[in-house]
């Protein structure tokens, strides 16, 4: 399979990267063997493989090569090239992808290395840093564009900035979101402001486990805590390892909070409203439309990015059951956030029933209205993982 239809594949795809060091972190995994670790990443999940050849990275051509040999999916060479002469050697040390960056070279070379790549059979990751090369690249008309965080200079990251390249980045390229990802709440903020896939290394080369850290990464669904009113509480739905911090701040409800609170670097912050949209603070807003006959909220939301929908809450009616809640929402299409008086006794056979992309619980978490019990959140996060 091309390295780029590989990245084009249904939900979220990775690229997990083989390198032994960073000129920004040093030693990272000094004796990592590359073809151990390609052919545990192609059993984790991993739709490719990244391998540094770069000496200031730690690595070499052999590198390639052993990772070729172990491994049957796409292998991308990372590395600064800009002849034509270089391509052909990685083309010949089992490389199907090459990385080109459009900081070094200017627009002839870059034609004339994408011509070459192409002749070769070879895909090229195009990776822009800001908006003029992301300019660039879509007038190059690269089909893989990479939008990384890590300024290559100053090596400062800059994810926000990141994310706004991403969402302005064409819809008709793959999209991958490089550097800075190392948590599931990183990747699944860069998936819906447009990525198709994320490249993830540091994060892998400093874990105990990279393969497990793979899987960990890209699984889903995500896990989100809502009804959140106190700090005490957000800090323990972080640790437990959800990845969404839900705010209610529509009045009528009993778990309604003044504020949004500060949540760990690992989650995203998603603000509930009914009836009125309103992002200030917010990664994701979660929309309910107000019923104007009881003036309560419906029984399904929409869940939005900087005014877009991205997904769907596919919720019980209020204050009601729903003996088709869970056959209404295995039909939905697109990603599906499940809600519904969820909790730690149920929300697996709810997840193995309709597949969601997250779930979503608040009231069957509480001791009180908006007073979490620990122990059930932390059931909950584990049973949902």
């Amino acid at each position: 399979m091309r390295f780029a239809e590989a990245l084009r594949a249904s939900g979220l795809s990775a690229i997990a990267e083989v390198k032994r060091r960073s000129p920004s972190a040093g030693d990272l995994r000094p004796d990592a063997d590359p073809g151990a670790l390609a052919a545990a990443f192609e059993r984790s999940g991993a739709a490719a493989v990244s391998i540094l050849v770069d000496q200031r990275f730690g690595g070499t051509i052999d590198d390639l090569h052993a990772a070729r040999a172990r491994a049957s999916l796409p292998l991308l060479a990372k590395g600064f090239f800009s002849t034509a002469e270089q391509l052909r050697e990685l083309r010949d040390a089992g490389a199907d992808a090459v990385l080109l960056l459009l900081r070094d070279l200017d627009e002839q070379s870059m034609a004339e290395l994408l011509q070459t790549s192409r002749a070769l059979g070879m895909d090229a990751l195009v990776e822009a840093h800001d908006e003029e090369e992301l300019q660039r690249a879509a007038e190059l008309e690269a089909e893989v564009i990479g939008i990384n965080a890590r300024d290559l200079a100053t090596f400062e990251i800059d994810r926000a900035a990141q994310l706004e390249l991403v969402a302005k980045a064409p819809r008709d390229r793959v999209v991958v979101a490089e550097s800075a990802i190392a948590s599931r709440a990183h990747g699944a903020a860069a998936e819906l402001a447009g990525a198709d896939a994320i490249l993830v290394g540091s994060t892998l080369m400093r874990a105990q486990d990279p393969p497990a850290k793979l899987a960990e990464l890209i699984s889903r669904p995500l896990v989100k805590v809502c009804g959140l009113t106190r700090e005490e509480d957000v800090a323990v739905a972080g640790e437990a390892g959800a990845d969404m911090a839900g705010f209610i701040l529509a009045e009528e409800s009993p778990r309604r909070a003044d504020e949004l609170l500060p949540v760990p670097e690992t989650m995203l912050r998603v603000a509930v409203h009914v009836g009125e949209y309103d992002e200030r603070g917010a990664d994701l807003v979660q929309l309910y439309a107000r019923d104007p006959r009881t003036r309560m909220r419906s029984r399904d939301a929409a869940l939005l990015r900087d005014g877009q929908e991205v997904a769907r809450v596919v919720d019980l009616p209020w204050e009601q059951a729903d003996p088709e809640h869970l056959e209404r929402a295995s039909t939905a299409e697109g990603r599906i956030m499940l809600a519904g008086r969820l909790g730690p006794d149920n929300v697996r056979d709810a997840i193995e029933a309709v597949q969601p992309w997250a779930v979503d619980a608040a009231s069957r978490l509480e001791a009180g209205p908006g007073i979490k019990d620990h122990d059930r959140v932390r059931a909950f996060v584990e049973a949902a993982r």
